[in-house]
This record gives C-alpha cells, structure tokens and sequence, in this order.
C-alpha cells in the first residue's frame, strides 16, 4: 500500500509541475494546436494553444513507476520490483504515445489538422500492440500464469470462450488479433473525445481509478491466498497489484495534468496523450483479465465512438443527412447551444456513472460466485 501512496505523489507532483515547464518550452518553439474548419466556431480561438501535453503525461508516469519502484528496494531490499505485467502496460503507454507524438508533430511542422494519414498511423499502432499481445502471453510467473491469457474475459476468464479452441497457434493469432481490436478500439475512442478542454483527461482519470480497485482487489482475492473465502472467487491473474500501482500513478498524473488543461486548457493533450491513455486502458482490460467489461467503464467513450460510426453510416445511407448536428457527440451539443463547460461536466457526470456500473458488475460477479 505505501507504494500505491508514494506512487502517487510523485505523479501528482511531476505533473503537476512539469506540464507548466513544458507549456513555456511549447510557446517558446510555437508549436500550437491547429483547429478543424469545419467544427464549431467556438474552438477557433483555441488556435495555438500549445499541444502534445500527453507528453508530460507518458513521463511522469514512466518515472513514478521506477522511482517509486526504486524507493520501495531501498526501504526492503527483498521487495519485488517491476514485474512484467507493470513493464508490458509501460511498453503499450510509451509505444502508443510515440505514434501519437509523431502525429502531433506533423500536424505543427506542416500546420494542419491532420498529420500521419490513416494507414500510417493504423501501422504503427499494429506494430505496438502485435508485439505486446506477443509479450503477454509469455513471462510466466512462478505458478505458470503469463501476463495475459487466450480466454476471452469479462470480469475474469471465461472459459466457454477459449481463444487456443483450435490448437495454440491458432490462439496465438486469434488472442493478437483480438488484442488489437481493444487497443485500436480504447485509443480511437479516447482520441474522438478528446475535444473539449478537460473532457476526455476527466474522464480517464475516472476509468484509471477503477482499474486501481480493480487491481487492489484482485490482489486480496489472488487464488492461493489464505484470504478469499473460497476457491471459485479467486483471480487468476498476473500481479495485480503492480498493475493497481500503474493505474493510480495514470490516475495522479492525468489529475495533475488537468489542472492545466481544464477550460479554459493551457495545454492539449494531443494524440500523444489520447493514443498512450486509450492504449494504457486496453492494457489493464487485457492483464487484469476484464475485456468486455472496458467497454462498461469506459462507457462514455464507448458512446463517443458510436456516435461517430451511426454519422458517418446514416450519412452514406442517406446519401447526406445526419443523425447529430456534428459528430463527435459533445459537438452536437455545443451546437445546440450548451456552454462548453457544461458539456464537459455532464459528460464527466455520465462517465462516473459508467465507472459506477462497472464496477458494481464486477463485484456483483464476485458475489454470484460467492
């Protein structure tokens, strides 16, 4: 526990400091947000205000998890130190951020909206998540469990939905490709939200304290321990715990971060930030063996994403009429007149909600089995 609280202060307070230093180094090199023409009017006075703030983000995290881990050795050399789940859910964050990093990049060196096109930027998160799902299912543990699994899980693994049906190479592809499914999935939905100052890092901050109870929990209930009540409650799950330690330093950084970023935002995120949240969300999903219950937690982001895809398909359908003024969905309601702030705090509301509903269900799992 007291890494859990040592974790995240120094996340709090990097970010907290460090997002300010990097707004002076962004304004000093003019590298500022380029605003969409076609979305609503209001945002155009957001032109310039620095971006790629996911990049404090992604550091302070890095850096909280090996001090952390590092002042933690000190006090009892005997403790254990970065495990390989804690180490694969920093690939996924660190690697997912590059790809946006670059992205941003391109948009501020060639001043556009857009920067690496959709191939480019679907190639190299393919790249990113082939290689962790790959990792996941190695490193076993000393009682055999890898980081990840090839059953298909909600609360835990379901084992009617058995990815290795067909034999293991045949899991192998399956489990990778349905990995990538939840990355691509978690980082585009996080990227279509972040568009309103604060919206999409409130909401994160939420999810990411989830999977920190997740993550507590599922160490108290860890099958072989003498604690839990019976045997078919247990999670079999790869360290638990240091998986709850990486969810609650995201947690601290992003809550210093928005500090920051909340309306009006000194700093953007970027798709920096988006692509590492949404990547580090699919990790927790994929190595605390909760897939399908992400799309629950993070239902908010769920909501955003389908707004996009029934827009775009009632648009083709029709041959150009919409279902929502504009999509993503929090544009809709700023251009039916709702003040920004008031989208960003009822959608925050909605996010808590879904959080809430999650979480209720997991443990609702563990009490049916009880």
């Amino acid at each position: 526990m007291i890494a859990l609280l040592i974790g995240t202060g120094l996340a709090l307070a990097l970010a907290m400091i460090g997002t300010p230093l990097f707004i002076r180094f962004l304004v000093k090199k003019g590298y500022g947000q380029i605003i969409r023409d076609d979305g609503p009017t209001t945002h155009h006075i957001k032109r310039g205000t620095p971006t790629m703030g996911g990049t404090v983000v992604v550091g302070s995290v890095v850096a909280s998890y090996f001090i952390t881990h590092l002042i933690i050795w000190l006090i009892n050399p005997n403790s254990q130190g970065p495990t390989a789940s804690g180490l694969l859910m920093i690939f996924l964050m660190v690697g997912m951020g590059l790809v946006g990093l670059l992205d941003d990049y391109l948009k501020i060196s060639h001043q556009r909206s857009l920067g690496l096109d959709a191939k480019a930027k679907l190639l190299g998160q393919g790249i990113v998540g082939i290689a962790f799902a790959l990792m996941a299912l190695n490193f076993p543990d000393s009682t055999g469990k890898t980081p990840a699994s090839m059953f298909i899980s909600f609360a835990r693994d379901i084992p009617a939905l058995n990815l290795a049906f067909a034999g293991a190479g045949v899991g192998v592809v399956l489990f990778v490709l349905w990995s990538n499914f939840i990355i691509a999935a978690a980082t585009n939905g996080v990227n279509l939200t972040d568009g309103l100052d604060g919206l999409a890092t409130g909401a994160a901050i939420l999810v990411f304290g989830a999977y920190t109870l997740i993550g507590l929990w599922q160490s108290s209930q860890a099958c072989g321990s003498r604690k839990i009540p019976s045997q078919t409650v247990c999670y079999e799950v790869r360290d638990p715990l240091d998986l709850s330690l990486v969810a609650v330093i995201m947690f601290a950084a992003l809550i210093g971060f928005l500090w920051w970023n909340t309306s009006p935002a000194k700093i953007f995120m970027g798709d920096t930030g988006s692509l590492a949240i949404g990547g580090a969300m699919a990790g927790f999903a994929i190595l605390s063996r909760t897939e399908m219950l992400l799309a629950v937690i993070g239902g908010l982001f769920v909501l955003i994403t389908a707004s996009v895809i029934i827009q775009v398909g009632f648009f083709k359908l029709t041959r150009g009429k919409r279902v929502f003024r504009m999509a993503p969905l929090q544009h809709h309601f700023e251009l039916k007149g709702w003040a920004e702030v008031t989208v960003v705090v009822r959608f925050w509301i909605l996010a808590g909600l879904m959080v809430a509903v999650g979480l209720g269900a997991f443990y609702a799992e563990w009490i049916v089995r009880l």
